[in-house]
């Protein structure tokens, strides 16, 4: 009887994966544009603190999504929801503008007075986002928070409302290590001299920001990375990179992936698609080491929603390949977009829906990451 009842418990033990301890799943929701006052502030911290409870039940009620996104239970879905918010940082400028569009009240027509400062509070961050000078210390603070919930072993999935998708793609261009040294002194220009010592010196992976916080290389203003021309400097801080390849790029299985709603991403960032765009490179690096390390890329938009663009038609691994010209290898992560699926609400209201529509949107979010996974991986659809 004693053996029997062992052989049962082995039996079980064989079937279940234990995790110990258990770790996290943190949720990072980053604001759009137009939060520059308290009160729009105050509306972003409701809104998230009514999204994050449905969001954390669909996905933790979900058997798929306890299968592969929480890794057979050895994962949670964080209780808090961690609120990163930047529209402060763009209020100076934005009072600059506004400054400027009272002086016009004078001469211009109140209707045309109504629509530029709708312009101005709508527009104006995401424009001012994209400056690199503008994104660069976002990213910076993004990333000091994303490094400090991931040191014990956590992971989080940042999720970007609106402009706030800005950032998240810009996070994984500029951060992600997957750029190959060796690979990348050969295609730029640089001395055979400082080519053969990088050979002479392998180096891990590394990512943009590590280049350009090294001084190895610069940014510049249409999308080129030029090394440093100063042949000493270059070599001493070549020697160093791997220090801020640790300080300045996401560590390994830190990031589980990004989900993008209500963004305007393909508007505001069409190089994207452009293949003449150097940074277009990068969006390839990007796309294999997501797939490659696990990791996924969800938009998710109401199709009422007027600023919401669907990133792209979603291709299978083997249409990604041979469209980006890349090889992946191993197949793990993805990229989906789902803006398919109504919010009940007018065009008027469906750019700001998602937070007040917190159960709906959810539940199409664990939709979107089944289908997305299924898309790629249709061995899963069983599961």
């Amino acid at each position: 009887m004693k053996r029997l009842i062992i052989a049962v418990l082995l039996l079980i033990l064989g079937n279940v994966a234990f995790c110990a301890p258990q770790k996290e799943i943190k949720f990072i929701y980053i604001n759009g544009s137009n939060n520059n006052d308290e009160k729009m502030k105050n509306w972003f911290f409701d809104g998230v603190y009514k999204l994050h409870p449905e969001l954390r039940k669909n996905f933790l009620e979900s058997e798929f999504s306890q299968k592969h996104f929480l890794q057979d239970n050895c994962y949670t879905v964080a209780k808090e929801p961690i609120p990163f918010f930047w529209g402060n940082k763009s209020a100076l400028e934005l009072d600059r503008v506004l400054d400027g569009l009272d002086m016009t009240k004078l001469f211009s027509p109140k209707v045309a007075q109504m629509v530029r400062s709708c312009f101005a509070h709508f527009l104006h961050d995401a424009i001012w986002v994209q400056k690199y000078h503008n994104m660069k210390p976002i990213l910076n603070d993004l990333h000091k928070q994303v490094v400090n919930e991931t040191k014990d072993g956590d992971q989080v999935v940042l999720y970007g409302y609106s402009a706030g998708s800005f950032i998240t793609y810009q996070y994984l261009l500029n951060k992600l290590p997957n750029i190959n040294l060796n690979d990348f002194f050969t295609k730029v220009k640089v001395s055979e001299f400082e080519r053969n010592f990088v050979k002479a010196n392998p180096r891990k992976n590394t990512c943009i920001d590590a280049l350009v916080d090294s001084k190895i290389a610069v940014l510049s203003m249409d999308g080129h990375l030029i090394p440093n021309v100063n042949t000493n400097l270059f070599i001493k801080n070549y020697s160093n990179l791997d220090e801020y390849t640790a300080s300045s790029c996401i560590p390994p299985n830190s990031v589980k992936g990004i989900v993008n709603f209500a963004s305007p991403l393909v508007l505001f960032y069409s190089d994207i698609s452009d293949p003449s765009y150097e940074l277009n490179y990068y969006n390839k690096l990007l796309y294999e080491y997501l797939i490659e390390n696990n990791m996924f890329w969800l938009t998710v938009n109401y199709s009422e929603d007027p600023l919401g663009f669907p990133s792209s038609r979603n291709l299978t691994q083997e249409e990604l390949e041979f469209i980006a010209h890349i090889d992946i290898d191993p197949h793990l992560g993805f990229m989906y977009d789902k803006s398919d699926f109504k919010s009940r609400r007018t065009f008027m209201g469906a750019h700001t829906a998602y937070w007040s529509t917190a159960k709906h949107f959810s539940k199409e979010v664990v939709k979107a990451y089944q289908e997305g996974l299924e898309l790629y991986y249709p061995e899963f659809k069983n599961d």
